[in-house]
């Protein structure tokens, strides 16, 4: 049998396997390094085919930018698209300030016991409005001056209420404010004492008519100055638009208060509910206004100052007093179309018109003069005063 005989010594092989590694190694740092240095060529040109696209970018934006330089009207133009961007906060922050004539026609009370303004001041420039004025009392009746004027109108200011919301055609459509008429020449609300306010629509004008395939003749027209007009009621006519049952083509109104099939008013504040449990051809119809309150603190919602006895302009004995009224900032909103400031039910209406609002201001009631012992003295007074 042969045998072989290993003649090598074995630190010769580990020799053998140790150049081996070595030049494993060698490979392998050549194989990586060519790598390398091809990925360093394709960074390179990656690189410089983007710095040649930035320096032409940047060539043409200078060019650009040069030519809009040159633009003789360039700082109007920027302040016009500047003014473009902010008209959505613009008409949002916006106030209506002749809504103040409707508040104050809410406000202060007439007939026999009455007030008078005397100086007004309207502050809409914090965060809620307020009415800062100077005022006089006359109860219209011996003893004249009579605190519980005064304070009946303190007590009021929890029952103020107003309204805001949209009109809108048989369609559900919103018609556009500017497209509504709601008072006359004298600033007086449309009002018949039997249905309720209304207003007219100019059907007819441009952009006045939001439900394109509706045509004018699927409305009752009647002219108002020189216009055709379709009288759209705020105040749901009951009687006429309840239904049990909707019919098409017809005005209708569901107990949850739903109107549709006419043109009618959308309120964000009043709702209506009917109950028919006593006559369901006649139920009972609730108007609720819980979260539109005009003087949102109620009796806290004014501020009474100071208050003293006077001499009104005719020389009547009256009650100066000096307050201050705080107001939802809502009412003075542009964004909420159609506000209307409503009074406590039974004291007075709405429809009083801006020649009636003049009437609730007169002269500054005078200091009682020496010697006038009944307008200086409490003797003439009820509640005592404040």
């Amino acid at each position: 049998m042969a045998r072989e005989i290993n003649l090598v010594p074995d630190i010769k092989g580990e020799m053998i396997k140790t150049l081996k590694l070595r030049n494993l190694i060698y490979f392998i740092c050549i194989v990586v390094g060519a790598v390398s240095l091809g990925a360093t060529a394709i960074v390179a040109l990656i690189m410089g085919g983007q710095q040649a696209a930035l320096d032409g970018k940047k060539s043409t934006l200078d060019g650009l930018s040069q030519k809009l330089n040159s633009y003789s009207d360039l700082d109007e133009f920027l302040t016009i698209k500047d003014q473009v961007g902010n008209i959505s906060t613009l008409t949002n922050n916006k106030k209506v300030l002749s809504r103040t004539f409707n508040i104050l026609s809410a406000l202060i009370p007439t007939g026999a016991d009455t007030i008078t303004v005397s100086e007004l001041n309207v502050n809409l420039s914090g965060d809620q409005p307020t009415f800062s004025f100077d005022a006089q009392a006359n109860a219209g009746r011996e003893p004249f001056i009579d605190y519980n004027v005064l304070d009946s109108f303190k007590k009021s200011m929890q029952y103020m209420r107003y309204d805001y919301g949209n009109y809108v055609d048989k369609n559900g459509a919103t018609i556009p404010a500017y497209c509504m008429i709601e008072t006359g020449a004298d600033g007086a609300t449309f009002m018949e004492p039997s249905k309720g306010i209304y207003a007219f629509w100019t059907i007819n004008a441009e952009g006045c008519n939001p439900s394109k395939d509706t045509e004018v003749s699927d409305y009752s027209t009647e002219e108002y100055e020189g216009q055709q007009v379709v009288r759209i009621w705020r105040t749901p006519q009951y009687s006429d638009w309840y239904k049990q049952t909707q019919v098409e083509g017809q005005p209708y109104m569901n107990l949850n208060g739903q109107i549709s099939g006419v043109a009618h008013f959308e309120s964000a504040c009043i709702t209506y509910t009917g109950n028919d449990s006593q006559n369901a051809a006649s139920p009972k119809w609730i108007e609720s206004n819980e979260s539109c309150l005009l003087v949102p603190g109620g009796t806290d919602g004014i501020r009474v100052s100071d208050s003293s006895n006077g001499r009104g302009a005719g020389d009547e004995l009256v009650l100066r007093f000096s307050a201050v009224i705080s107001l939802a900032p809502a009412v003075y909103n542009f964004t909420n179309s159609h506000v209307l400031a409503i009074a406590p039910s039974g004291r007075r209406n709405v429809t009083d018109s801006y020649v009636q609002v003049q009437a609730m201001f007169g002269e500054r009631a005078r200091d009682c003069a020496d010697g006038d012992t009944a307008c200086s003295t409490n003797t003439n007074n009820v509640n005592g005063g404040n």
